[in-house]
């Protein structure tokens, strides 16, 4: 499982005219699951966004995660993390779940960061989204369940 994770100010997924998640302070969650993933990926990448410490402490240090801060989190599933680019000029997306084993790991990640005590707005599986945010940083950090990066 993937993870890009930006500290954002606000963010929100847009889908035709609907609003259909929004947060202020906290991290966008851009969630990939691969062909190998499994409920251990949900679960470590969960408790990993959830600890993270990716926010300011008084002296300006990244020293307190999302728990601590009360921020929120806005998870939207990306298949496209899967992408390989190696070879030639289109991705192959071959490493990418199914898409009905990738909406139960989706839907259990969600969960499990509730789960956290974190409050949690989120896309739509398998939709054409536009997500907004304002970066606040920047901040962004990749993840991957299985310590690749």
């Amino acid at each position: 499982m993937r993870a890009v994770v930006q500290r954002v100010k606000m963010a929100k997924v847009v889908i035709g005219s609907e609003v259909v998640g929004e947060i202020g302070n906290g991290l966008l969650v851009f969630l990939g699951v691969g062909v190998e993933d499994n409920i251990d990926d949900a679960d470590y990448l969960a408790s990993k966004i959830a600890h993270l410490r990716m926010f300011s402490d008084d002296k300006g240090k990244m020293n307190l995660s999302l728990q601590e801060t009360g921020g929120e989190a806005l998870v939207v599933s990306q298949f496209t993390l899967w992408g390989d680019c190696r070879k030639g000029r289109r991705p192959s997306f071959i490493r990418a779940a199914d898409p009905i084993v990738a909406n139960d790991l989706y839907q259990e990640f969600i969960g499990l960061l509730k789960g956290k005590g974190i409050q949690v707005a989120v896309g739509r599986f398998q939709e054409m989204m536009d997500v907004h945010l304002v970066n606040d940083g920047p901040v962004t950090m990749l993840l991957d369940s299985a310590k690749n990066f």
